[in-house]
């Protein structure tokens, strides 16, 4: 088949390579022409595992293009998935629709035949009919049909998670649309990967509903935690505990310094103004998102704490940057907040993460990168682990606490345990242990 995949960004580029290597023709488009002249030679502009080497192979076996020619690249499409970004809008948390708007826009004009029209962008429900709308205005005499097909991607474990999803949902309105998505993504059939067929609204409002669920598990673990530190229980044990029952399950019940990314922020903020917008208003995702928003500056109070309530003037390091491993991700990271309250106290920070740190610079200021780990722990009045990735696991501790002018850890992610940190000489806390 023939796929247009409007916008190159994370989603559109993992989704657009991983369509071409299951063996349809694939052509990306966006604006920036930087982007797209990097990506012809293979050179990828995010950090995802696996994906350059993907890119790669499929360039080179003629299946995947780039361009910034919308309008050539559309002739003769089977299905325009619309995979460009949906910020929150400044000032109200409403998603910015605009970049999806003028992309139907352009398609409608480009457009030479029946095609399929595929959101694949995070919206709110609704947008499909705007975005018909929208085209049919542009062009009344166009045949199309407009489907919404969310992204449950996790930045890290894209390119597994397309190829082998939980589930694939699909909102569409008529019979002619389902024919076309299902010879899309037929080669994921051999996985047993459930193609849920719905309606347009409904498959809109699952992506929303999925990640404000996922988010709440995430808030609830963390008001856990704080109360396991009051009664002096353990979260990690609480966490296995109710995991282990098959209807809660284990997963986002790590206790942390709150969630961050490029979709629970954004999305929670989108549904509740949805909710508000049908007046069926959501206190529970509003809750979520006001205690996440105050998690992350508590952790920077647990640092000052460790340091006997007073970080003026002191060094502290902090290990990890991105809101998770195995990204370059810096968009709503606690790391973010917990270096401004840090600062806001008087304290300089140091800071290494082994992705993170050219996004970083775009968003902070007055922090000094380091090399690796251990240059970052020089000279540190105490060490603040924020991102769980693997190099951060296995410290060699006896180093640290030598490099560090003093041996006080704030473990943010439960990394290390407790009895060792205090056998290594280490004055160590960490999230809902004793």
């Amino acid at each position: 088949m023939r796929i247009v995949m409007v916008g190159s960004g994370y989603v559109g580029l993992v989704s657009g390579t991983c369509f071409a290597d299951f063996g349809h023709d694939v052509i990306c488009v966006d604006k920036d022409e930087a982007k797209i002249a990097m990506l012809r030679e293979s050179r990828i502009p995010i950090f995802e595992p696996g994906l350059p080497e993907l890119v790669a192979g499929n360039v080179r076996d003629g299946r995947l293009s780039f361009t910034t020619d919308l309008a050539s690249s559309i002739a003769g499409a089977d299905a325009v998935f619309i995979a460009v970004g949906t910020p929150s809008r400044r000032g109200d948390g409403h998603a910015d629709l605009s970049y999806v708007f003028d992309a139907a826009r352009e398609i409608a004009r480009a457009l030479t035949g029946y095609c399929v029209i595929v959101t694949k962008s995070t919206v709110p429900v609704g947008t499909g009919d705007e975005i018909e709308r929208i085209m049919r205005e542009t062009r009344p005499d166009i045949d199309i049909s407009v489907v919404s097909n969310p992204e449950f991607l996790r930045e890290g474990a894209a390119i597994d998670d397309f190829k082998r999803p939980d589930r694939i949902v699909v909102g569409c309105q008529d019979e002619r649309a389902k024919e076309v998505m299902s010879r899309v993504y037929r080669p994921l059939y051999l996985n047993q990967a459930p193609l849920l067929f719905t309606d347009r609204r409904t498959s809109e409002l699952i992506k929303y509903a999925a990640n404000a669920f996922l988010a709440t598990k995430v808030g609830f673990i963390n008001e856990m935690a704080d109360l396991c530190e009051a009664t002096g229980a353990n979260v990690q044990e609480v966490a296995r505990g109710i995991g282990l029952d098959n209807r809660i399950g284990p997963k986002f019940l790590h206790a942390g310094p709150g969630y961050g990314g490029s979709c629970f922020p954004k999305d929670t903020l989108a549904l509740i103004r949805t909710a508000n917008d049908f007046a069926a208003p959501s206190s529970i995702v509003e809750a979520v998102v006001t205690a996440n928003d105050k998690r992350k500056r508590a952790m920077a109070r647990r640092v000052i704490a460790a340091c006997d309530g007073n970080v003026r003037g002191k060094t502290i390091a902090l290990l990890g940057l991105t809101f998770k491993p195995n990204t370059d991700d810096m968009r709503d990271a606690p790391s973010i907040s917990i270096i401004q309250a840090l600062q806001d106290a008087g304290a300089q920070i140091r800071a290494y993460d082994p992705e993170g740190m050219e996004q970083a610079k775009l968003v902070l200021s007055n922090v000094t990168y380091a090399r690796d780990p251990y240059d970052c722990i020089t000279g540190a009045d105490a060490i603040c682990l924020v991102t769980e990735w693997n190099m951060f696991r296995a410290l060699d501790l006896d180093r640290v606490k030598a490099l560090a002018r003093a041996p006080v850890m704030v473990d943010l992610r439960n990394v290390y345990r407790p009895g060792e940190m205090r056998e290594r000489g280490f004055r160590y806390s960490s999230i809902g242990r004793a």
